[in-house]
């Protein structure tokens, strides 16, 4: 580095742990030197004017900063995020869709209808019987509750066993551990907390009903092969053998924050692909719970469209205006959801830490869904979903590697 020259990515984890002092849970995790977030917490408080020019001043030195060029578009998308973020916690206006954009890289529309009522039908077809589509689909949500003094069983064998499936799929380092709390009073169904040196403490939120058939999706995001085993290869090899410092500190509403949750939603295509409904049902049926697994696999795959009501729900209510009753009623009719349930989601999406993150979700799993898909003839899932775990990936890289496939 020559004389003089910002240290870019350095100055970017200082950013990142300054925003943390703001708004507390702004740093999802951090695994850097505590020498340096002792600095950060000894400086003044910092003002949202403050952060948003040094993310202005640090982006200006960019091109100058002589980095790989792959280095270069993370750091860039992740400044991005942050500038629009401290103007956020400023209070300067910023439209709900510019500011999606600005934390995740995509644009974001309201669904199509009748894309909602083509898996309405397809839903109604899956679960025969009398009343409405949503009773039916209650008493079939109902039917694969676990039991809540089951949970943790459940969660351990499910982790134990997709462990055992990334482990030789993708390879994990040895001292990794995972350990698993239930905690209640949360806006979210689960939460990963990665503590450094390959450890991750997984919280499951016991107020939400969780079904057998969703569990596998839930253990495989938060852990195998979603965000414990992403954070673990990202610290093994970005960090501790190429010396990344950037990828030391996660930011909340930043690219990276889209491409984690969209690779950890394909954690159980990635690790068990199709047939993962009668594996699940084997893993579990080992501990006396029992669920349909191929019914189960068959249903989720009908109702993936309706995820995207999440998003119209946080849409309506931050660019349009919606009054909260009415967002609470699409969510009722097309997610078909009970009211309780949709009184939850709208916890979440008013949350003003999390109002914009649903689109991680809907615009993440679609993303990289439709980009595993365009892997090249012949090459296996792993191969692909490998750079997902190792490499520093964004989405407007991903969305230009789409257009020219």
């Amino acid at each position: 580095m020559a004389a003089g020259a910002v240290d870019v990515p350095l100055e970017y984890v200082r950013l990142g742990l300054r925003f943390d002092r703001l708004e507390p849970g702004f740093v999802d995790a951090y695994t850097g030197e505590q020498r340096l977030r002792a600095q950060v917490a000894d400086e003044p408080a910092p003002q949202p004017h403050q952060l948003r020019d040094q993310a202005r001043a640090l982006l200006g030195e960019l091109d100058s900063a002589a980095l790989p060029a792959d280095r270069t578009a993370y750091l860039r998308g992740q400044l991005t995020g942050l500038e629009c973020s401290a103007r956020k916690l400023g209070g300067e206006p910023v439209g709900f869709i510019a500011e999606v954009e600005a934390y995740f890289q995509v644009s974001v529309a309201l669904g199509d209808p009748a894309e909602y009522a083509a898996a309405h039908a397809e839903l109604e077809q899956l679960l025969p019987g009398s009343g409405t589509l949503a009773e039916r689909y209650a008493v079939h949500r109902r039917r694969e509750e676990c039991p809540p003094q089951r949970l943790e069983e459940a969660v351990h064998a499910l982790s134990s066993a997709l462990r055992d499936r990334v482990r030789g799929q993708y390879g994990l380092p040895e001292a990794e551990t995972v350990r698993y709390e239930v905690v209640t009073d949360k806006p979210w169904s689960g939460f990963n907390y990665y503590e450094g040196d390959y450890r991750s403490r997984v919280a499951i939120n016991a107020d939400l009903p969780h079904r057998l058939g969703q569990l596998p999706h839930l253990v495989a995001h938060e852990s195998y092969p979603g965000h414990h085993t992403e954070h673990c290869r990202k610290e093994r090899g970005l960090v501790e053998r190429d010396q990344h410092l950037e990828h030391t500190v996660f930011l909340v509403n930043t690219p990276e924050c889209l491409m984690a949750e969209g690779l950890a939603d394909l954690g159980v295509e990635a690790s068990i692909g199709a047939g993962w409904g009668p594996w699940a049902a084997d893993v579990l049926g080992d501990l006396g719970l029992r669920f349909d697994g191929h019914l189960a696999e068959r249903v989720a795959a009908a109702a993936a469209p309706l995820n995207r009501v999440r998003q119209d729900a946080a849409i309506l209510l931050h660019d349009r205006g919606a009054d909260p009753d009415v967002v609470i009623a699409h969510l009722q009719r097309w997610g078909l959801v009970s009211r309780d349930r949709a009184v939850q989601q709208l916890r979440f999406l008013t949350d003003p830490l999390w109002r914009a993150y649903i689109s991680t979700y809907v615009e993440g799993f679609d993303l990289l869904a439709a980009w595993l898909a365009a892997r090249p003839a012949g090459q296996p899932v792993a191969d692909r979903f490998l750079r997902l775990l190792d490499e520093p990936l964004t989405p407007a890289v991903v969305t230009a590697e789409l257009a020219g496939a």
